[in-house]
């Protein structure tokens, strides 16, 4: 009868020391679960439609969230980005076009927001035609085939910085055109839509964009330089989230993209089913260069 007592205290002993093992191996299991879901905190990211900005948004969601943190992608205008940005309501703009596009904006809020690094170098802004409008091949003859472009320049949304210029442009050299607001992809539907039929069209565009390598498309030239030379793009912090997040902060600091990198981002989301699976796709292809990133 002792013998069986004994054997069964141990029994029950070695089951409970199992069972504690199992829930410390449950507990482990469900901190990681909390890192992956965002247990680093909150980053929100304010993302303006542009093709390039959409792809790197969407490659830094996947990045942050992998490494702990949950981040919020929040759709915005340029105006709204800035003002976001120096109330504190938004951590990150992605894409800040300087020392010429967005002067406007970092003379109005150069005290109010955190200033970041440059991840992007040698952009262009311009007004674009198809590559089989021979004779258009500057800014100065689009009024010589005003009748078979309507008189009309196809924009992108009205708040952006590109959409100013093109006015200033307008102005500089007596363009007797309108400029028609609506959306970057509505603009590149509108671009297809023509080039396939081979009718005529003037649009703005910048680059870098994955239109370039997808379409045979021409950058006018623009002799006046209305739309400035070759910028740099950067982004930019609420003040303090440096020192709440200082990890995130070094990363993006570090945060480099050329040519040829960003512009198989932007194919590789362009032909995806969706914008995160197309992020995830470069991703997984390129481990070394975000390993570079986020050391």
């Amino acid at each position: 009868m002792k013998k069986l007592l004994a054997i069964l205290l141990l029994g029950l002993l070695l089951l409970l020391t199992a069972c504690g093992g199992e829930e410390s191996d449950e507990n482990t299991d469900q901190q990681a679960s909390d890192e992956s879901q965002g247990d680093k905190g909150t980053i929100s990211i304010g993302m303006n439609n542009w093709a390039e900005n959409v792809a790197v948004s969407n490659m830094w969601k996947i990045i942050l969230e992998d490494k702990g943190y949950n981040v919020e992608l929040t759709s915005v205008e340029k105006a709204f980005l800035y003002e976001a940005l120096s109330a504190g309501d938004l951590d990150i703009g992605m894409e800040i076009w300087l020392p010429n596009t967005d002067k406007a904006y970092y003379d109005k809020y150069k005290d109010e927001i955190d200033w970041r690094e440059n991840w992007y170098e040698g952009t262009d802004l311009a007004l674009v035609v198809p590559s089989y409008m021979k004779n258009i091949n500057s800014i100065e003859d689009l009024n010589d085939h005003k009748e078979e472009l309507d008189s009309q320049i196809v924009g992108i949304d009205a708040g952006a910085s590109i959409m100013s210029l093109t006015e200033e442009v307008i102005n500089a050299y007596d363009l007797d055109f309108e400029l028609a607001s609506s959306s970057e992809p509505t603009m590149l539907t509108e671009l297809q839509n023509n080039i396939e039929k081979e009718e005529p069209i003037v649009v703005t565009l910048w680059k870098p964009h994955w239109s370039f390598a997808e379409m045979d498309l021409k950058i006018l030239e623009d002799p006046k330089n209305v739309y400035g030379d070759s910028e740099n793009i950067s982004y930019a912090a609420r003040k303090g989230l440096e020192e709440d997040q200082p990890e995130v902060v070094k990363w993006f600091d570090n945060f480099k993209l050329d040519d040829e990198q960003l512009g198989s981002l932007m194919a590789t989301i362009n032909e995806a089913e969706s914008e995160e699976e197309g992020a995830q796709a470069w991703i997984d292809e390129h481990q070394d260069l975000i390993s570079e990133w986020t050391k």
